[in-house]
């Protein structure tokens, strides 16, 4: 496994971060210790989860795998918060000095840790003050209680606004984004990775397979098939454009991947592998030949010419699926519920 540096920490992490969205839902907890365990054992030390993930179940799955193999102490383990975490409740959501105390604590009591390594703010929230949120995050940094902060779904303004919050305040600064990054949505390429590289920060993106339209499972001119996410969840099939321009785009992706002997999604993970600024892709497996098919990427080898064809079906900087869409500034944790 060949460990990247995670920003400007020190900290060395895998090339893959294991999002653990999944575990607890639609993974059951005994497969999840499985595939957290396998993961392990290949060299990943890097684990992703969220307080809002199945209403802490994925975080409780965790702390129960970490528990009973032993190995918290190897993994960099990182957590969010700002969902809404009960429905009776308008303070059970947000980035507020409240519920960011209120739900760390609840956070290392599922993950049955004293630490969390990397506590990260969920979604912006434009109606709380960046300082609100700053405050209470490094209040827990100094009390032992989180090693590092940062974000997810900050756009680069957003992000440099917390930069220079932290230094006027004179409090600990985020030190990684974890943006929406895929063949089919580049538009982080504008510039977010370029904010990146200048400030030092770690690029921890999700959704190398768009969800999985470029899983080679979903074809134009046909329905989502039964059980696959887009089938579930109707909504996503018009926010994330499940329409004959994605679809395509994703097929030309997936013919050149057969053309080069190689699997799409192992292909499409390779890439973002492959891009500047990109410290460790997060992957979702659900089970555990999902697990290995990612594992797999990082044998494969982006060439030129492979950056040149993807150039070509979407072009750098540029989307044919809107996951990178909205103001995140101002994105509404009660709208999106996991």
């Amino acid at each position: 496994m060949d460990y990247k540096l995670f920003g400007r920490t020190g900290v060395k992490v895998s090339p893959l971060c294991l999002g653990c969205m999944n575990f607890g839902g639609k993974t059951s907890p005994e497969d999840s210790f499985a595939i957290i365990d396998r993961a392990i054992d290949e060299g990943i030390n890097f684990l992703d989860t969220a307080n809002v993930y199945s209403r802490g179940k994925s975080e409780e799955v965790v702390g129960e795998a970490l528990k009973r193999n032993g190995k918290r102490n190897r993994i960099v383990l990182a957590t969010k918060v700002h969902g809404v975490m009960a429905d009776d409740d308008p303070n059970q959501e947000g980035l507020s000095r409240r519920h960011i105390i209120e739900q760390c604590e609840a956070s290392l009591r599922r993950l049955k840790t004293d630490v969390i390594d990397l506590y990260q703010l969920h979604r912006p929230r434009s109606e709380t003050a960046i300082d609100e949120s700053l405050r209470a995050l490094d209040d827990l940094i100094r009390a032992g209680k989180v090693r590092y902060i940062g974000s997810s779904f900050f756009m680069s303004w957003k992000f440099v606004e917390s930069l220079w919050a932290s230094k006027e305040l004179g409090l600990n600064r985020f030190i990684s984004e974890q943006p929406p990054y895929m063949i089919l949505d580049r538009r982080i390429e504008r510039d977010l990775i370029p904010m990146a590289e200048t400030y030092g920060v770690a690029l921890m993106p999700f959704g190398p397979l768009a969800g999985g339209l470029l899983s080679g499972k979903y074809t134009v001119g046909n329905a989502a098939p039964k059980g696959t996410r887009y089938a579930e969840k109707v909504a996503w099939q018009q926010e994330m454009r499940f329409d004959d321009r994605g679809l395509a785009a994703a097929k030309k992706v997936a013919q050149y991947a057969q053309e080069k002997g190689v699997p799409v999604a192992e292909f499409s993970t390779a890439w973002v592998l492959a891009q500047r600024g990109v410290t460790s892709p997060i992957i979702g497996p659900r089970t555990m030949d999902q697990l290995n098919t990612y594992l797999r990427a990082l044998e494969v080898e982006i060439t030129e010419e492979d950056n040149s064809v993807v150039d070509t079906i979407v072009a750098p900087g540029e989307h044919v699926t809107p996951y990178y869409q909205k103001d995140f500034s101002d994105f509404r944790a009660s709208k999106y519920r996991w």
